[in-house]
């Protein structure tokens, strides 16, 4: 449409909530009025032409004692009518009964329309409006002559013929619309809008490589978190344009927030698409098209939002360690609960159709985080190891900064299909479009610049070349794996008896602090009486705030724990005048020796008593010999690993392991070894290191040079500013 009669309108629109409900709604709720009467007006206009004839079949299904009054849509000429004696302009007729007559006329629409009534609650605001006596005022503004919001040519107040606004042209107006109250109300930056030009990007990529494959027939689009269902509306016209219209296309859509929800399932009545093809809810717990596959897939899914309100129906035990993972779609893996963003790749994924020649295509837009966020083995890498290894990744592009409303952030356009072309299979494109904008002359919100036609078309092109150039790249598959291997090194100890080690065997570690406190207050005595302290240690713990769990809270207030501890500084000190205080640097020695000496001494020492006081007397030493955990068959030592000095390794899949452990890790670290039974492999996709161009430093010359000439322009300023 007309970009200046699109402002017009919306700039009318969005004057009418300053004119009509100023100090009577606060301006958060503006939109809770503006958007759900412009769309009634919208359904209404569309009505108008029919209204006799919907009435007259109304009075005759009536007479007929007929309840189904689907029969309506053939009068009415869409999937919704109206049975009620008004419409937008005839409300005005009657101002004195305009808030009764009103109920009447949203009463008077059909079960689908009612559907979108409740999910915009438009029917909380009437007592409202009515009370401050604003309905009239508001109905008057959107039924005014100097601005068209019907298919057809009108004439304004002057006589001049204002163009019809297409079911197209509405969308954009719904959009900015909502667009605008987001940025009013400084909605987070997850809750944007896709703007047109980067789902034209989309819908052009999506369909042009395929155009010729489009057979007469019915296609499936799908868009699981649709909002106000631009994605669907331009992927539609787009589709039919190309093929010449050729083919039929559905299009299907679920959405979670009910105000978007209503109003894209109101934008589809309007086009004369199915309404039920949209279902409302979230489509990570609750998928509305359990049942289907798709064609072709695109979304914008809300990125850096939790899914923790879907987590009941997907997961049982999350993160406990033993969760189980009920929903089929997401068996792969789950990312982090803080972005659900993957969910919904793997959620279109699961939809794609594998039994077709054409199969299925997605294009979705997702920030830097879904490339390269998750360890190997965790959700994240493995979704991308699952599409990647199934070479279903066609395609990434990035797109420049600044390009959405509400959000500055870097963000990507996933091209997905499970029938590549030859020359695609095995290899993904990597294009960096982040240079390639128009900058615009006046920012909307965060956004600051445009994809033009011509750099749409560009873009497109690159893909279906599928070559090599400054901004396109094509990588094999395995490119983007890694081995992650993890690097043990032996535990090295050193151990000797000591006053000092000795003495810490009276306090159990993990409550330390708190049993030196009573200690140092209450002395022995603690041993002969200590019911008479164990108050005064929980008042102590009361006092100063001291959470414990109830396990160490209980040792803390147990007398035979606490007898326990000191049986076990008395051993100590007896196998220490046994063994005596030299420094052991051999811990593999050491044991053995303790060992001997608990049985010569016939001490009552279990193992775990053991393993509490060799842990007091031994510390890790560098220089001290490795621990050994057991001597295998064969005669293979295998060593106890030291977790502190644990490290993990990337090593590309197109690179031997050993053959790179031994280069990058034995000549560095010669005790170190690779503990097999943990190597993960993973995905990441890094576009700054595909894309790096290295810039050299400047010349120390220049630079000097310039510093010198900075000196000659300052001369003397110094010495102004102090002498004033």
């Amino acid at each position: 449409m007309n970009p200046k009669v699109h402002n017009q309108i919306v700039s009318y629109i969005w004057s009418i909530a300053d004119d009509v409900l100023r100090d009577v709604f606060v301006r958060g709720k503006y939109r809770d009025i503006i958007l759900p009467f412009t769309v009634l007006r919208r359904l209404d206009a569309l009505l108008v032409p029919t209204k006799n004839k919907v009435l007259e079949a109304n009075t005759f299904l009536i007479k007929q004692k007929i309840d189904d009054k689907k029969a309506l849509e053939n009068q009415s000429g869409y999937p919704y009518w109206n049975i009620s004696n008004f419409t937008f302009e005839t409300l005005l007729n009657d101002a004195d009964n305009i808030d009764t007559n009103l109920e009447a006329y949203l009463d008077g629409y059909s079960p689908n329309v009612q559907e979108i009534i409740s999910k915009f609650k438009l029917r909380n605001q009437l007592v409202t409006m009515k009370e401050a006596g604003i309905t009239y005022l508001l109905i008057e503004k959107l039924c005014n002559k100097e601005i068209n919001l019907s298919p057809n040519e009108v004439k304004n107040s002057k006589g001049e013929v204002l163009p019809p606004l297409t079911n197209l042209g509405m969308g954009y107006v719904f959009e900015e619309l909502i667009r605008k109250f987001n940025e009013e109300n400084n909605e987070e930056a997850g809750e944007h809008f896709t703007p047109r030009e980067i789902i034209k990007l989309m819908t052009h990529i999506l369909f042009t490589p395929v155009k010729d494959k489009i057979k007469k027939g019915t296609y499936l689009i799908y868009d699981p978190a649709c909002g106000s269902g631009g994605m669907l509306t331009e992927a539609e016209q787009f589709a039919l344009e190309i093929t010449n219209s050729k083919a039929n296309f559905e299009l299907y859509g679920q959405e979670v927030n009910p105000e978007t929800y209503a109003i894209c399932t109101s934008d589809m009545l309007i086009k004369g698409e199915k309404s039920e093809n949209i279902k409302y809810g979230s489509t990570l717990s609750k998928d509305g098209f359990g049942h289907l596959h798709f064609d072709f897939m695109l979304s914008n899914p809300p990125y850096g939002k939790t899914w923790k309100l879907d987590v009941g129906e997907i997961v049982d035990e999350r993160g406990k360690g033993k969760e189980k993972i009920k929903d089929p779609r997401f068996q792969v893996g789950l990312p982090s609960i803080s972005d659900g963003q993957l969910l919904f790749l793997m959620n279109m994924v699961s939809k794609m159709k594998h039994n077709t020649e054409l199969g299925s295509r997605i294009a979705t837009v997702h920030n830097g985080s879904a490339l390269f966020t998750g360890d190997a083995g965790g959700g994240e890498s493995d979704i991308r190891k699952h599409i990647i290894e199934h070479d279903w990744l066609e395609c990434i592009i990035a797109l420049p900064k600044n390009i959405f409303y509400n959000t500055g952030i870097p963000t990507y356009v996933w091209i997905v299909s499970n029938r590549k072309a030859k020359e695609r299979k095995g290899k993904v494109q990597l294009i960096n479009a982040i240079e390639i904008y128009e900058k615009l002359r006046k920012n909307l919100g965060q956004k600051n610049c445009e994809l033009t036609s011509g750099q749409i078309d560009l873009l497109t092109q690159i893909y279906v070349d599928f070559k090599e150039t400054d901004i396109s790249k094509i990588y094999p598959n395995e490119y983007f794996g890694y081995n992650k291997i993890t690097v043990e090194r032996p535990l090295r100890l050193s151990s000797q008896f000591t006053a000092e080690a000795i003495k810490s065997l009276r306090y159990d570690n993990g409550i330390k602090d708190e049993m030196e406190w009573a200690y140092t207050h209450f002395g022995d005595d603690l041993y002969k009486n200590f019911k008479k302290y164990k108050d005064k240690i929980e008042a102590y713990l009361s006092k100063n705030e001291i959470k414990l769990s109830s396990k160490t809270k209980s040792n803390l207030l147990s007398a035979e724990h606490w007898e326990n501890q000191l049986e076990l500084m008395k051993a100590a000190k007896k196998l220490a005048d046994k063994i005596g205080d030299k420094p052991f640097h051999d811990y593999n020695k050491f044991v053995p020796l303790v060992d001997k000496a608990i049985k010569d001494l016939k001490l009552d020492v279990d193992a775990k008593g053991l393993k509490t006081i060799l842990a007091s007397v031994s510390w890790k030493d560098e220089d001290a010999e490795r621990v050994v955990s057991k001597m295998e068959k064969g005669g293979k030592v295998i060593y106890e690993t030291d977790s502190d000095l644990r490290d993990t390794e990337n090593v590309p899949l197109d690179q031997d392991i050993h053959e790179y452990f031994k280069r990058e890790v034995l000549q560095h670290i010669p005790d170190a070894w690779i503990d097999e039974s943990k190597t993960e492999k993973g995905y990441e996709i890094s576009f700054t290191r595909y894309f790096y161009n290295y810039v050299p430093p400047r010349n120390i010359e220049n630079i000097a040079t310039e510093i010198f000439e900075l000196e000659k322009e300052t001369e003397g300023i110094l010495n102004e500013i102090v002498n004033d």
